[in-house]
């Protein structure tokens, strides 16, 4: 009784917005079907961790001393000493992916390039209202539409405000549906969401599906040497899919390994939102900049299409650019529903996701990118 009467008179306004929060996620998992795999775990986890003297967590007990928690021990054993969660991760996404409709079009390489831009424009809007560099680039690669990266990035420039980036990152993610045709009609007329580009997919030998995991890793090394442990298992992942003797370490990445980081990183995540750290205005700001950064990714995409045909003589749908963000598939299914709400017949299912593969590479590149650049930037 007397914790309980302890505890109810230590809880702080602070935590009853983080318990709202926590209902919240946990509500856009159940009921909306949102990212389900990490909302959910990162909604309850906000609650568990704001619990006053709550054992999820590091505390010192009277006549024992520090008590280990078990969210502080998964952050610093998986996120905070080797950054092992998500870059494990990354290994069960590369044995996800197809890049076979990417290798059938490999000019789509450059709707992922153009549709980082607002990573890099979101770094500059974060610095500009006030945030320090380390911080303002893990806003910013917000924008990267890929919750793992952000998360690896604001880690590693041990930003101050990594819960928050990883809620944004997830929550964009899971409501691109929302986002992306907002900003795709803001720049695009409905004749050219009509623009029909007819699917004639060449030849992708077994050669060339092997090597190009190995090659995008030894020139994304040579390029951005940062991006290596990003991009690395990310191709690492792809082999195993590809090489066609790992059948059963295939099935296991994309499953069992998959399923379970991702389970383990949403909770753990939310050791980094305690109500004191997270309920504050720059949670608001970092909220506002994330959605910016998004909007900017799509925007820049479909700019960059429309560009291309200038000077092209078979023209690309515009929407085709906005799938270059990293949000796999979700984005890719946004531009199949568009083209056809425009026109019935128009099919651009895999036009959007080899484009939307080269998201998943050009995001983890401008990681690395950022990696390299923000230290040296510091020093």
């Amino acid at each position: 009784m007397g914790f309980l009467i302890s505890g109810i008179t230590a809880t702080t306004w602070q935590q009853l917005v983080m318990y709202v929060i926590g209902a919240t996620l946990i509500y856009l998992a159940i009921a909306k079907k949102l990212e389900p795999a990490l909302l959910l775990p990162m909604g309850f986890g906000a609650m568990l961790v704001n619990i006053p003297f709550s054992g999820a967590l590091t505390q010192t007990m009277a006549g024992i001393g520090d008590v280990t928690g078990i969210l502080d021990w998964l952050f610093e054993v998986g996120i905070h000493a080797s950054e092992a969660m998500p870059l494990l991760l990354f290994i069960g996404i590369g044995a996800m992916i197809d890049f076979g409709p990417l290798l059938s079009n490999p000019k789509l390489i450059l709707f992922g390039a153009a549709a980082q831009f607002g990573i890099f424009a979101t770094v500059s809007i974060a610095v500009l209202m006030g945030f320090p560099l380390k911080d303002a680039a893990s806003i910013g690669i917000i924008g990267a539409a890929d919750g793992p990266t952000s998360i690896l990035v604001s880690q590693v420039l041990k930003s101050k405000y990594v819960g928050a980036i990883a809620v944004a990152a997830y929550s964009y993610m899971a409501l691109v549906p929302i986002i992306q045709p907002f900003a795709i009609k803001l720049v695009t007329t409905k004749k050219e969401r009509m623009i029909r580009m007819p699917y004639n997919p060449k030849n992708v030998s077994r050669m060339s599906r092997l090597l190009f995991p190995i090659v995008v890793t030894m020139v994304a090394g040579y390029v951005a040497p940062a991006s290596v442990s990003l991009v690395g298992l990310l191709m690492f992942g792809n082999l195993i899919r590809e090489c066609g003797v790992l059948g059963t370490m295939s099935d296991a990445a994309q499953n069992m390994l998959a399923n379970l980081i991702t389970l383990l990183l949403g909770i753990t995540i939310a050791s980094t939102m305690k109500a004191d750290n997270f309920v504050r205005v720059e949670t608001l700001m970092i909220m506002a900049l994330g959605l910016i950064a998004f909007v900017f990714d799509t925007i820049a995409g479909v700019l960059f299409a429309k560009f291309l045909n200038l000077f092209s003589h078979n023209k690309v749908n515009p929407m085709v650019g906005a799938a270059g963000i990293s949000a796999f598939p979700m984005s890719a299914r946004v531009v199949q529903r568009m083209g056809q709400e425009a026109d019935s017949q128009n099919h651009l299912l895999m036009h959007a996701v080899g484009a939307n593969v080269a998201g998943q590479i050009a995001s983890v590149i401008a990681g690395g990118v950022i990696l390299g650049l923000v230290p040296a930037m510091l020093v």
